[in-house]
């Protein structure tokens, strides 16, 4: 929906997401091109949230691993952000907590309320609605949780966009405006389900904004919309 002036809601998203874009965007766009953020090598950006298949369909969209969760595991924790200064090593845990999740174990909004936990404190450079998008509405969720469908993540490595490495490299002194990093996470998200035992994984890679003052353990800034290789 498109927003307008009379929405206060709406434009303030739009000022966090332009200060989020001026922390981290400016740097690669201006400096590397908004190339950097498009499909590079194979590497596609997600385009979907996994837990959009349904219990009833999700067979027959993903692929059966060996291994793969099964539903009669114990529920997981609700995640919790690690104290780090490492940007690559938040941004791993980060995209392990935003692709996994329990039905069985707690409800929507409390899933929503601990990984805005993850959140930097500065209002001005978090997004938080680009977490709340990966995960399932409340009615979806009802769905999904009747099924007793939940998920697990496996991170295989992360690392800082080559475009965002040159772009620093080029102009050190960019980041100390908010220290906002650019992370971009690869893994796989395991899904399992009642009367799935074997469940289903698929592949998955994100770019995170994670934000690392000298003074404070890592946060995340926000989910950015594309990928950057």
């Amino acid at each position: 929906m498109p927003s307008h002036s009379s929405n206060p809601g709406g434009a303030s998203r739009v000022r966090r997401r332009a200060l989020l874009g001026t922390a981290v965007l400016v740097v690669v766009v201006a400096l590397a091109g908004l190339a950097a953020y498009l499909t590079r090598d194979g590497r596609e950006p997600s385009k979907r949230p996994a837990w959009l298949a349904s219990s009833a369909s999700a067979s027959a969209s993903v692929a059966s691993p060996s291994g793969s969760p099964s539903p009669s595991a114990r529920p997981h924790a609700l995640p919790v952000p690690p104290n780090t200064h490492d940007p690559i090593a938040f941004g791993k845990a980060a995209a392990a907590a935003l692709w996994s999740y329990d039905t069985r174990a707690y409800s929507q909004a409390e899933l929503l309320t601990a990984l805005h936990g993850w959140l930097t404190a500065e209002t001005k450079y978090a997004d938080p609605a680009s977490v709340d998008a990966i995960v399932p509405s409340p009615v979806l969720w009802k769905e999904m949780a009747a099924n007793g469908q939940f998920a697990t993540a496996t991170v295989n490595e992360g690392h800082f966009p080559d475009s965002f490495t040159q772009a620093l490299q080029a102009n050190p002194g960019t980041i100390t405006q908010a220290y906002v990093y650019a992370v971009t996470v690869s893994g796989k998200q395991s899904i399992a389900w009642n009367g799935s035992p074997a469940g289903g994984a698929e592949n998955r890679v994100t770019t995170l904004a994670v934000q690392c003052r000298p003074s404070h353990p890592c946060a995340l800034a926000g989910v950015m919309p594309s990928v950057a290789p």
